[in-house]
């Protein structure tokens, strides 16, 4: 065998950060030493992997057929190296989460999943749906749990349990004694929604279509606490997840407006790069997800531990 498996992690490294030195700086080498080891790896192979533009390095063809081998031998290097440590081959996994599911589902999965196994480290990176998306693209995350739509060519996308969006304003706004609204009256308010990219964003505007070009949109946030605050204060009504929600309604800090006219329904997804190699954490996690919301026919019937 004419390769190291430390060269071929400096190759995906490499890859990933399509910089020699954020890789090196990546597995704490020098960036002699990565840049040595992506030489010898393509001189001991006759092959060329990446096309070079200055300080950047890109895949060439032959380089993207191989990063996702490359990438599943060493996930199964990996389970191997556990299972002679003694360890049960529950190894690291790095979950992605958009941020509706990172915030109110994602750290109780992992939590339960670490109870189950403690000998393994899970990493939890929490953005919206187009980053995830990117980065399970790019191999740099395991599993995406998502909120939004992904048509991307190389993931596979699975459902995992519905969710609904909800339009809701502060307990003193007009709408909040009526609890509803027409989509003519709700182009007169002004707005506070997620940023563009978001799965919850998509949703509300795929929903709103028609009427996008006469929204009074008063402020875009990334996170959905701000959002309820925000709308809290007075500055306007919003739209994000019910389940995002339970706790604000059950306290009466902000009331749900029902709109019958909207379709505010979606979907959660797993998500990962369809030439993956499954690692037993990562098969073992997607089951944890799928007994957690069994039986349950939409996101915010899950039951969670109530905030005070």
């Amino acid at each position: 065998m004419r390769f190291t498996l430390r060269q071929l992690q400096v190759f995906v490294a490499v890859a990933q950060q399509e910089s020699v030195s954020r890789a090196a700086g990546l597995l704490s080498l020098s960036q002699s030493a990565a840049s040595t080891s992506i030489t010898e790896l393509e001189r001991q192979t006759s092959c060329q992997l990446f096309d070079r533009a200055g300080k950047r390095l890109s895949l060439n063809a032959l380089g993207r057929q191989l990063l996702p081998q490359a990438v599943a031998l060493l996930d199964q290097a990996k389970e191997i190296e556990d299972l002679l440590n003694g360890k049960s081959g529950f190894g690291s996994l790095t979950v992605g989460a958009t941020l509706t599911i990172g915030n109110y589902l994602a750290t109780l999965l992992i939590g339960s999943f670490m109870q189950a196994h403690p000998e393994s480290q899970v990493k939890l990176i929490v953005q919206n749906t187009a980053h995830i998306v990117q980065q399970v693209a790019h191999y740099e995350i395991d599993l995406g749990l998502i909120e939004g739509d992904c048509s991307h060519p190389d993931i596979e996308v699975q459902s995992w349990v519905e969710d609904e969006l909800v339009v809701f304003c502060a307990p003193q706004h007009p709408l909040a004694a009526r609890g509803h609204a027409t989509l003519q009256e709700l182009t007169h308010e002004a707005w506070i929604l997620r940023e563009q990219g978001s799965g919850t964003r998509l949703t509300f505007d795929q929903a709103m279509r028609h009427h996008q070009s006469t929204l009074n949109i008063r402020l875009e946030l990334e996170h959905t606490e701000a959002i309820k605050r925000a709308v809290e204060s007075g500055l306007g009504i919003g739209c994000i997840s019910r389940l995002a929600l339970r706790d604000a309604f059950r306290r009466g800090s902000l009331v749900a407006v029902e709109t019958p006219d909207l379709d505010l329904a979606r979907q959660f997804f797993f998500i990962w790069h369809k030439k993956k190699y499954q690692t037993s954490a990562m098969r073992e996690f997607l089951e944890l997800c799928r007994a957690f919301t069994a039986g349950v026919q939409r996101s915010d019937e899950i039951v969670l531990p109530t905030i005070a």
